[in-house]
């Protein structure tokens, strides 16, 4: 008997990533991806004859529960985007989203799960605030899983992150492509997988492109705005100063701005800036405005959903999908003085 197409025999026929076919094929309406691939894709699936499961059988009267857990949500803006996209994209499937925020408190865990269980609850998305691995406590097991920001070392589940990594390559590359060949990157703390995988992409464009790093120009120290301002301040006071930044974030973006202007450079003309994150008040306020990264946290927060609501094969619920981070062009970068 021939295996039933999967989910990467989709993505290799439609010449896009699994993560593209699981958001087109899921319904996630407000995914960047063009009508042209959406229309790959859907016609790739047609002629494989690829069928998403159920991921088991529901009473027509059964209230369909998905529980969110999420270790904290005040440090940043980043949790309401996770949280709402999940709450609208359940609507869409007829399902409800419950939230728990638990500080990582195994008490709070335990009565959150008994209280889905009550419920017969089709699944949890295990989620943290900071794209980290965690180690999924054994107690939610009991039920279907998703991991949101977050993974686990062994692939027992499906996770879904940000990529980090081509999204510090296409910053970097759009300041290449802009005639910079003097980059410093402001990176994030090695200790954060964000950190290391933003400073990764970096420096492979930088490579794909020919350009030396001059590795006294990639500094390392915090991530908030004061720690922007302070690195940028001495890069920019420097006589062979950079004529380009890539920032870890958005905050140290901002911070960058302000030592720029201190000092009487003029952004874009005299210096280019591009951050990460999106944080859009701040990022959109920047005068100019910054040209950044967006962290897709609402497509990621859908996708989970859908993977519960929806079911799939075995390939995608043992995988690390990845999604991509799409660039925002607004009036930071500008050709090198």
């Amino acid at each position: 008997m021939q295996k039933p197409p999967t989910m990467r025999d989709v993505a290799d026929s439609a010449k896009v990533s699994q993560a593209t076919v699981s958001l087109v094929l899921s319904g996630v309406p407000n995914a960047r991806i063009s009508k042209a691939t959406r229309r790959r894709v859907i016609e790739a699936a047609d002629a494989l004859g690829y069928r998403r499961e159920k991921v088991r059988s529901l009473r027509e009267n059964h209230r369909r529960l998905i529980g969110l857990f999420i270790d904290e949500v005040s440090t940043t803006a980043f949790a309401s985007p996770l949280i709402e996209g999940a709450r609208e994209q359940a609507g869409l499937h007829n399902a409800y989203v419950a939230t728990f925020c638990t500080a990582g408190n195994p008490d709070v865990e335990r009565e959150a799960l008994h209280m889905l269980a009550s419920q017969d609850a089709i699944g949890v998305i295990y989620t943290t605030l900071i794209t980290r691995e965690v180690a999924v406590p054994e107690m939610f097991l009991e039920f279907p899983l998703v991991l949101l920001n977050c993974y686990e070392r062994k692939l027992r589940f499906a996770s879904i992150v940000p990529g980090d990594f081509v999204g510090g390559y296409t910053a970097t590359e759009t300041l290449l492509k802009a005639g910079h060949r003097r980059i410093a990157h402001l990176a994030g703390e090695h200790s954060m997988d964000a950190g290391r995988d933003r400073e990764r992409g970096f420096r492979q464009a930088m490579a794909d492109w020919s350009v030396p790093v001059d590795e006294s120009l990639v500094t390392l120290g915090g991530w908030r705005l004061p720690a922007g301002r302070e690195r940028a301040l001495a890069l920019l006071q420097r006589p062979d100063r950079p004529t380009a930044v890539f920032c870890f974030n958005d905050r140290m973006a901002l911070g960058c701005n302000e030592a720029a202007r201190s000092l009487g450079l003029r952004v874009p003309e005299d210096l280019s800036i591009v951050g990460f994150d999106d944080e859009t008040d701040l990022a959109a306020g920047m005068d100019p405005p910054l040209t950044t990264m967006v962290l897709p946290h609402d497509e990621m927060a859908r996708l989970a959903v859908s993977f519960l609501a929806e079911g799939g094969d075995a390939d995608e619920r043992l995988q690390k999908v990845k999604i991509e981070c799409e660039l925002v062009t607004r009036s930071s970068i500008a050709p090198p003085p």
